[in-house]
């Protein structure tokens, strides 16, 4: 499928709101590093806030895919996937374009929590979380939606840990607690 300028523009504009930050990014930062106008931008945005949901929703399926296909590359079974989880971050965060987590970034910008950027982001942790409950039902694992809210929680405060950038192993630190969530939320255990 043919993209669209108005896909492009999202595309280019995620990368840039990733790296840094929505309010630091003025529209003619956007104008100069997506080579799209301010007429165009606008053509397909009404607002900034607009483009920044876009571009939040964007980020949202393509973390959440990468997430747990990644998760099923890891591990066979679905406990196992749990696990995994956090090697697949692990990964994330070793990577050179890793900036930390959009979402945090978008709720620590806008911290109304009826903002509708705040909306988007915490959005995507609710569907992490039904994802992970999901998984953790499959797995046979007692309290699911329990477990996929702890499980979440330790993802983003590993996730948060290695945009601090102190050094360690968040990922690798909360998997041991994951584990341990896991073997407790294990039936006959």
């Amino acid at each position: 499928m043919r993209q669209t300028k108005r896909d492009e523009l999202v595309e280019k504009a995620t990368a840039i709101f990733y790296r840094n930050g929505f309010q630091a990014t003025g529209m003619d930062r956007l104008v100069t590093e997506t080579g799209i106008s301010k007429t165009s931008i606008y053509k397909h945005f009404k607002t900034k806030d607009d483009l920044i949901i876009a571009s939040l929703q964007l980020r949202d399926t393509f973390i959440r895919g990468w997430l747990f296909r990644r998760m099923e590359e890891l591990a066979a079974t679905p406990l196992e996937q749990l696990i995994a989880m956090f090697d697949a971050l692990d990964e994330w965060f070793h990577q050179p374009d890793f900036h930390g987590c959009m979402f945090a970034k978008a709720c620590s910008e806008y911290q109304d929590p009826e903002h509708p950027i705040n909306r988007e982001a915490t959005d995507h942790v609710a569907r992490i979380s039904a994802q992970l409950a999901i998984i953790a039902g499959r797995a046979g694992l007692r309290q699911p939606s329990e477990l996929a809210r702890q499980l979440a929680l330790l993802k983003e405060g590993a996730v948060v840990l290695a945009t601090m950038g102190r050094g360690g192993t968040p990922a690798l630190d909360a998997k041991a607690i994951a584990i341990k969530l896991i073997n407790e939320a294990t039936p006959g255990k």
